[in-house]
């Protein structure tokens, strides 16, 4: 079986227990063939992955490797975890690093780049285990060329000896440009104090060490000479706009959107594609939603890479208190009420005891089933060590009932009640009558913004006593 034929089964849909492939290969360390391994296997709810294990009978030489067999994700992934000293047990969390990922030790200034190490399938001991011993592999020439560098490794190798041990404390960071690397958190499906993941744009840098084509110049002519056409999807107009809208995000996210109000304006200008760096068309355009606010839509399509993307922002000034939105889910109807969730809320279920931090999903349109699938399907693809030989029964238990928990939701076996809390106000819910004061499941309470909440949204330091002497003497001339 050939390489090839590994490579290809990567595509199947095959549910079954994947076969082992066996290919002869050569042995770099003594020259004769030895056999590599290749199998390829899912890790629920995270991603198809090809091992690979390499075996010399002739000198004993062993390595192993993993491959990510799926595409690289739209955005880049910063796994950070904070370790206190004499906490062994968080050294047995099981990492999956991709061959562009980047670890990094603030505490000891120590970083293993992409290059030096490949893909990985292990725990965080194990990849400080395999850095040591890399570390001491030459150091015995090392004494005899350079003895102050290689006496300063050794201390240095003692610190890190210390981290593998859990005999001190540090933060172990795993930074991913392709969003293709993963940390385990035993406490799924509640967050981990120790654990946070940030979600960032890449940078043109990251771009092209991924591959993609960054060049604005070598863009054109490459779209030129694929006689990709540069119109924009479109143009002024209302009927334009639902068109260039639903391309963006599908027929739901459209009609949920233009049952209140068709746009008159839609304004097209360009930008960068996310996921290839390749020039693209961005329409936005600014429409109002009863009993709520101005909204402000942006979409965007690629023609090269077929990425698209769509978001929603608030409009007009920054509200001076905040809201929360309670809704009391009692029948099947108020599944499909329509909900508009902004990046800063966060949603609680105090029937589940589920509770989401602000950022969390980001910004959506969509209903109260969707909420709750969608809460779902992100919790089942973030903690992607949810089932598997690793995961011990009482954390797979836990999960389980807290999945039959989810879905009892939407069964509405009993009453229960959303909690959406805005401190910018920007999220709504919508009634199930004409008169949204004639709704009594549905309440808004506004409430003054704590000084933490404006630290974190920035409004602390905004200053606008210039601007405000401005237009006064403006208006007094």
């Amino acid at each position: 079986m050939d390489v090839r034929s590994v490579v290809e089964a990567v595509s199947t849909d095959d549910d079954d227990a994947a076969p082992v492939y066996k290919v002869e290969s050569l042995c770099m360390r003594c020259g004769e063939n030895g056999t590599t391994r290749f199998l390829l296997t899912l890790i629920q709810h995270f991603r198809k992955i090809l091992l690979s294990a390499f075996e010399c009978p002739h000198c004993g030489e062993r390595n192993n490797e993993v491959q990510f067999a799926g595409e690289i994700q739209p955005r880049g992934c910063c796994y950070r975890l904070e370790f206190s000293s004499g906490d062994q047990e968080m050294l047995n969390r099981q990492v999956v690093k991709s061959e562009t990922a980047t670890i990094k030790i603030p505490q000891l200034d120590f970083e293993i780049p992409p290059e030096s190490q490949r893909g990985s399938l292990s725990t965080v001991e194990g990849i400080l285990v395999r850095a040591v011993d890399e570390l001491q592999a030459l150091q015995e020439e090392r004494k005899k060329v350079d003895p102050q560098t290689a006496e300063a490794i050794d201390e240095f190798i003692l610190k890190l000896r210390a981290c593998t041990t859990g005999a001190s404390s540090f933060t172990f960071i795993l930074d991913d440009p392709a969003g293709n690397s993963f940390i385990e958190n035993p406490y799924t499906p509640s967050p981990d104090p120790s654990l946070t993941i940030d979600f960032y744009e890449r940078t043109p840098e990251q771009q092209a060490s991924l591959g993609y084509l960054v060049d604005q110049s070598q863009t054109g002519n490459n779209a030129s000479s694929n006689n990709q056409s540069s119109e924009p999807h479109g143009s002024v107009g209302a009927v334009a706009g639902r068109r260039a809208i639903a391309q963006g995000n599908g027929a739901e996210f459209a009609e949920t959107l233009f049952r209140y109000t068709a746009p008159e304006e839609v304004m097209t200008f360009p930008s960068t594609c996310g996921a290839c760096a390749v020039r693209c068309e961005t329409r936005m355009f600014v429409t109002k939603i009863p009993y709520f606010q101005e909204v402000i839509v942006m979409a965007s399509t690629c023609d090269a890479c077929g990425y698209r993307n769509s978001e929603l922002k608030a409009g007009g000034a920054i509200p001076a208190k905040g809201k929360k939105v309670t809704l009391v889910v009692r029948n099947v109807e108020d599944l499909s009420r329509d909900v508009i969730k902004s990046d800063t809320a966060s949603v609680k279920i105090q029937y589940i005891d589920l509770e989401l931090a602000g950022g969390t999903l980001g910004g959506l349109v969509t209903t109260v089933e969707g909420l709750i699938t969608k809460i779902s399907e992100s919790l089942e693809r973030v903690h992607g060590f949810t089932f598997g030989d690793s995961l011990d029964e009482d954390r797979k238990s836990r999960w389980l009932d807290f999945r039959a928990r989810l879905i009892k939701l939407l069964n509405i076996e009993e009453p229960w009640t959303l909690i959406l809390d805005d401190p910018l106000a920007n999220s709504f819910i919508a009634p199930a009558t004409d008169d949204i004061k004639d709704d009594s499941q549905l309440t808004f309470d506004e409430y003054e913004r704590s000084w933490e909440q404006n630290e974190e949204l920035g409004l602390n330091d905004i200053d606008t006593s210039s601007a405000d002497a401005a237009y006064a003497s403006t208006d007094a001339s």
